[in-house]
């Protein structure tokens, strides 16, 4: 949330200063173009870019959005607009240690929002209690005219229905010209609407009263309304010399409204109006080139996040595998039955790597699918399911097993992505499984560069080629396994430890297999960057080693590749810890940290088909 804020804010201070350069461009045009500028940046402040990344987001489902290149130029719009980080992950539980921070500036802007809404409802109260006090007036004016006994200067009250109020005595005071000039400038706030306006921003100054730009655009507004309407009065034929006397007396005998939704006849600079009122300074009608100028910057301001959001909304729709995404087909058919004591049988996940448009998996529990089709992926590929850290479910989701069977209705480009996204859709329909994620604290390991330095070779030229899991890399003639980057290759050495190869890899994806190696997530913070070698020997915990053995038996083809006899009963090699400092210079140091957690908040058994 403090992300999206953020953004928000920084973006209508973007367009209030884009904004404030417009209207210096069009200084010498007349008043109400440089207003309705100055309103355009109010209006931003209540109309976040978001709602129109969201919108089109919504349209990038379409297939015609698919055709929409992302270029650079649109990547870049999106890291200027979008400086701050978003985070959509799901609200932390409480913790013992409550941050009192984003409390208290809540708690600030809570205040100041309360007192200046307080303020304005104040002098709201006071101007309505002269309306009800005051007596109509006999006046041909297109909106009712009321005498107030208050010294209050003539100003329109209300927004929908409103009351031309004028302090008694005013009508003696002033000659008939001067006060026909008064009155043909409160028409021309009637016309203009400038108390709805006015309103409007009286809103913003509320909600953002923490920001300068938003006091700097409401006194623009205040001067360029005044103007636009002394600009309008002298256009419709008063002399200046008695509109100009008609104002200064106006002002001995009133006193200024206090609100800028109550539109009066006093405001702005008066030294400075009066001056434009005397020397009747010309303004220039806005030309086609202005119009061009102002249609282009509006249009952009609606377009640009429109455009942005077409584009990242289609490609974040591909990702999370809804319909829309150009590589996210939907099952076209699919199979799930209860398979009763294939446990026994040691069939254990059959085809787990699928074909170009099936999946087959002759035997897993509901636990394994879940973790399979939410845990973390990258290329499309689930790395670890073991890794996804789960609550909740029956006790049926370990002890059942399954066979599942499901064919896509188009091949996506990546046969393992129907492992992910559109496994997951598939369990929702048939399990009715609703889950939703949490953050909780949980110890973690950091790896750091240890104090002898780091001990891995850089990624060579021919070491690795790039992983392709549409098409699989056969293995070498002499049956050694393809070298392909950043897929970890687990060898049993014979002797009960193992041996982990890992060919062009960044010290993150390195992480991600440490962490599953040693039972706990891994967060890199070595700040390394590159791709490198990793061979990395170590006596394995008795559960890794039951899991290679396994995955040796059987051939299942999963995460890493798994080669040779079962293995041995280790003989005494270095653990992992040892091992990474010794071999690879890499340091783990207990820590803790927010991780995700999946939580089961409903599963039920599929029906029989």
């Amino acid at each position: 949330m403090t992300g999206e804020i953020l953004n928000h804010v920084w973006q209508s201070t973007v367009f209030a200063i884009l904004g404030g350069l417009l209207a210096l461009a069009f200084r010498k045009n007349r008043a109400q173009v440089r207003y309705w500028i100055w309103f355009s940046a109010s209006l931003k402040f209540l109309l976040p870019f978001a709602l129109l990344l969201t919108l089109g987001g919504y349209l990038g489902r379409s297939p015609a959005a698919k055709t929409i290149p992302t270029s650079a130029i649109s990547d870049t719009v999106v890291q200027v607009t979008v400086p701050f980080p978003v985070t959509t992950s799901p609200t932390p539980l409480p913790r013992q240690d409550v941050d009192w921070i984003p409390r208290a500036i809540i708690g600030l802007w809570l205040c100041g929002a309360l007192g200046i809404a307080l303020l304005r409802a104040r002098a709201w109260v006071s101007i309505r209690a002269a309306v009800r006090n005051s007596k109509p007036l006999q006046m041909s004016f297109p909106v009712p005219v009321r005498s107030s006994p208050r010294a209050l200067e003539p100003a329109l009250v209300g927004i929908f229905r409103p009351v031309l109020l004028i302090p008694g005595g005013l009508l003696q005071h002033l000659a008939p010209r001067q006060m026909e000039s008064i009155l043909a400038h409160e028409l021309c706030h009637v016309r203009r609407r400038d108390n709805l306006t006015a309103g409007v921003h009286m809103v913003v100054e509320a909600l953002f009263w923490f920001h300068p730009l938003v006091w700097w655009i409401s006194a623009r507004l205040v001067e360029e309304r005044e103007r636009a309407c002394d600009e309008a009065v002298l256009e419709a034929g008063s002399e200046p010399r008695t509109y100009a006397d008609g104002i200064l007396k106006t002002c001995e005998f009133c006193v200024e409204s206090t609100l800028a939704c109550v539109s009066g006849v006093t405001g702005a600079d008066l030294k400075q109006r009066i001056f434009r009122i005397m020397t009747q300074e010309r303004t220039e009608r806005l030309r086609y080139s202005g119009k061009l100028l102002l249609a282009g910057f509006g249009c952009a301001a609606l377009l640009v996040p429109l455009v942005l959001g077409l584009k990242g909304g289609s490609r974040v729709w591909a990702q999370n595998g809804q319909p829309g995404g150009s590589h996210q087909p939907a099952f076209k058919v699919a199979s799930i039955k209860l398979y009763p004591g294939c446990e026994s049988k040691q069939i254990f996940g059959g085809t787990w790597t699928p074909s170009p448009d099936r999946v087959e998996i002759p035997c897993v529990n509901l636990s394994t699918l879940i973790k399979t089709a939410y845990g973390t992926l990258r290329d499309g590929v689930t790395i670890h399911p073991q890794l996804l850290r789960m609550e909740g479910g029956p006790s049926w989701m370990e002890s059942e097993f399954y066979s599942v069977s499901a064919k896509a209705e188009v091949p996506p480009a990546h046969p393992q992505v129907m492992l992910g996204p559109m496994l997951q859709a598939l369990l929702e329909e048939r399990f009715q499984l609703k889950t939703h994620r949490e953050m909780r604290e949980t110890p973690v390991y950091a790896m750091t560069v240890g104090k002898a330095g780091l001990k891995v070779q850089p990624l060579t030229q021919v070491a690795c080629t790039p992983f392709d899991p549409a098409h699989p890399q056969p293995a070498s003639p002499t049956g050694e396994p393809p070298k392909v980057c950043a897929v970890p290759m687990m060898l049993p050495t014979g002797t009960g430890n193992l041996r982990l190869n890992m060919f062009g890899t960044t010290m993150t994806q390195f992480a991600e297999e440490l962490s599953f190696l040693s039972g706990r997530s891994v967060v890199d913070e070595t700040a390394t960057p590159g791709q490198f070698d990793f061979q990395l020997e170590f006596a394995p915990d008795p559960a890794i080693a039951a899991h290679y053995s396994l995955k040796a038996r059987t051939g299942h083809a999963g995460d890493a590749a798994a080669l040779g006899s079962p293995l041995a009963t280790p003989e005494g090699g270095p653990d992992l810890l040892v091992a990474l400092q010794k071999q690879l210079g890499l340091k783990l140091t207990p820590n803790k940290d927010s991780v995700s957690i999946l939580i089961i908040d409903h599963v039920v058994k599929p029906s029989a088909n």
